[in-house]
């Protein structure tokens, strides 16, 4: 519908017609002019941002698997093409060098970039060694190319893309957890301490990582998709005859009753091999590290035959061979010991590297990151520069640990407003403010070291889906995956407490401040605690008590976050209610009720959705 209205012209990405149609008029255009290409490249990154959205977004039992399928290949066709028209606009200005000549040094030199690419392009024409260092001062990308390189005719490229179509799809359309999982009805339902558990989607999603070594390879390196529901539809079917509350527990990946669930021997068999295969530690697990502030592709190129002027006349040799890479070191010298490419780059602004970031090559025989061949790495923090050597040019990507961010060190979900809310998570390194307003969301303000940071992120209301992208593109990540607890000391709970006191906190949400409390490590793993008061003014004092929900029965607890240790012992006068929202309804004022009870459910739905993608109760 949304698509229906913009009215702007572009195809609908999930009609194969419409974006077939769309990519083969695209092939045959002949201007390969790179404004016009990063022009077109917006508007392909616009459809490839919709068909992940559908992916992320749409219920499993809305989506065929035949549409999964279709999808994942168009996302795959707009990247393949979109880098080839890249490559055609880079053999483009090879081919006129002169009118891009560089006075002082007789070189050639282009920096062109917008708000999704930089592109740095270098031609040596003069062939000098005295040139053989380059710096592009608009962006701070530079290189140090070997003797042999800086007499021959060779280009440099920097192509820096802040998406990455480089890693495997699953990396890149991750939907765990599943977010979109209510509606009304069974909100309604939940709210009466009824709860069906539905987020069947994560059990799917659990088995994506597996997926890239069943995706066939495209002749240039690139994948083409193989349903990501394989895996997924086969667990499915042998978890069919286990027992109801073994797949209630699978949805968190964490034990209920304090018992692990055992995986089907043929699966578990499958994981064993991956894992015996793994056994290079170059290789980069892509569950621990994820690239951030996008791909930078590292190439060294031969130059193309120059156009020549004769009287009024340009002629220029056409060949079909494309944009040919320069081969270094050369390959009939194999055993000859060649000088390292010296590299530096700057890093972005609107990245936040809370460490020094691991820096990664791309393996495209193997199709996986990995961190050998590169060396001497220096990273100077203030300038956001790293420098390091490498002994071929390839396609590097920057990574971060993905659960340094976790556990977190506080949380609180505070009301402000009629059906507006503020999420703050504390972690080591920053605190994240996410607002909540109606069916949207935004993010606030990121404060690290008392400074904020991400200015150019914040302010822009868009939907929990969304801003989970935004984040963790932005190296923010403080959404846990399904096996996120394998790299993080995290405090287990059992999945249908932890589901059900999300769904019951966001029902009350409008009038009730909820928060950590230290004592949520010492209930157990069935029973989750924290901190709540009735708050119908943003700046009213915070009345602090003590609940504790096990998702059948919720208690108002006689210590307070001081005591000196921890104990059930009810707090006088109260007494044990099924849910949260009658227990809380005991002491709160009609006002808060009322809030409550005339909160959208769209609201509530964000709510839930957020504490759910980021699972304060088990991960701080």
């Amino acid at each position: 519908w949304e698509h229906y209205l913009s009215c702007d012209g572009s195809p609908d990405p999930t009609v194969l017609q419409e974006i077939n149609t769309f990519m083969s008029l695209w092939r045959e255009d002949q201007n390969e002019d790179i404004q016009l290409v990063m022009q077109k490249g917006e508007q392909v990154l616009n459809l490839i941002e919709k068909l992940q959205f559908v992916l992320l977004d749409t219920p499993p039992n809305e989506i065929t698997e035949k549409e999964t399928v279709q999808y994942q290949e168009s996302i795959l066709e707009l990247q393949n093409l979109l880098q080839q028209k890249y490559n055609g606009a880079t053999e483009h200005l090879l081919k006129v060098t002169n009118m891009r000549e560089d006075s002082d040094t007789g070189n050639m030199e282009a920096v062109i970039k917008d708000k999704n690419v930089t592109f740095c392009l270098w031609a040596n024409l003069k062939k000098k060694v005295r040139f053989k260092s380059h710096m592009f001062c608009d962006t701070q990308h530079g290189f140090d190319l070997p003797k042999s390189l800086a007499v021959s005719s060779v280009a440099v490229r920097i192509l820096h893309t802040r998406y990455d179509h480089v890693s495997p799809l699953w990396l890149q359309c991750q939907s765990v957890p599943k977010l979109e999982v209510l509606d009304s009805t069974e909100l309604t339902q939940h709210s009466k301490d009824n709860v069906e558990e539905p987020e069947e989607e994560e059990e799917k999603a659990r088995e994506e990582p597996n997926t890239p070594a069943e995706e066939e390879t495209h002749s240039d390196g690139r994948k083409s998709a193989i349903s990501f529901q394989e895996k997924s539809s086969s667990a499915a079917d042998i978890n069919e005859t286990e027992e109801e509350t073994e797949k209630k527990s699978e949805i968190l990946d964490i034990p209920s009753q304090g018992i692990w669930l055992v995986q089907d021997p043929l699966l578990q068999e499958e994981e064993d091999e991956k894992e015996e295969a793994v056994t290079d530690e170059t290789i980069v697990d892509l569950q621990q590290f994820v690239p951030v502030g996008g791909v930078y592709h590292i190439d060294v190129l031969q130059l193309p035959p120059q156009v020549k002027q004769i009287k009024d006349w340009s002629m220029v040799e056409v060949r079909d061979v494309g944009l040919e890479a320069y081969p270094y070191p050369p390959e009939e010298a194999e055993d000859a010991t060649h000088p390292p490419v010296q590299m530096t780059l700057r890093l972005s602004d609107d990245v936040m590297y809370f460490e020094d970031p691991v820096i990664a090559r791309w393996d495209p025989a193997g199709q996986q990151w990995r961190t050998d061949g590169i060396s001497n790495i220096t990273y100077e923090a203030q300038e956001k520069l790293i420098t390091f050597e490498m002994g071929t040019f390839y396609t590097i990507a920057l990574l971060q640990d993905a659960h340094l961010n976790m556990p977190y060190q506080a949380w609180e979900l505070q009301p402000a407003g009629m059906d507006e809310a503020l999420l703050t998570v504390t972690t080591v390194f920053a605190t994240i403010q996410i607002q909540i307003k109606g069916n949207q969301c935004m993010l606030s303000s990121v404060v690290v070291e008392e400074k904020d940071v991400l200015s150019p992120i914040t302010g822009k209301w868009i939907s929990p889906v969304g801003l989970r992208a935004v984040l963790k593109k932005a190296g923010v990540n403080i959404f846990p995956e399904a096996y996120s607890h394998n790299y993080v000391s995290v405090n287990k709970k059992a999945p249908l407490t932890e589901v059900r006191a999300y769904q019951q906190m966001a029902l009350v949400a409008s009038a009730f401040t909820f928060a950590w409390s230290k004592w949520n490590l010492e209930a157990g793993q069935e029973q989750v605690v924290f901190k709540v008061s009735e708050q119908l003014k943003a700046d009213s004092v915070k009345d602090w008590s003590l609940y504790m929900f096990n998702g059948q029965k919720a208690q108002k607890l006689k210590i307070t976050e001081t005591s000196e240790a921890f104990s059930e012992e009810l707090e006088d006068d109260s007494e044990f209610h099924s849910t949260l929202y009658h227990m809380l309804k005991d002491s709160a004022s009609k006002e808060a009720i009322d809030k409550v009870e005339t909160a959208s459910f769209l609201f509530i739905d964000v709510v839930y959705q957020l504490l759910l993608a980021t699972r304060v109760l088990t991960y701080s």
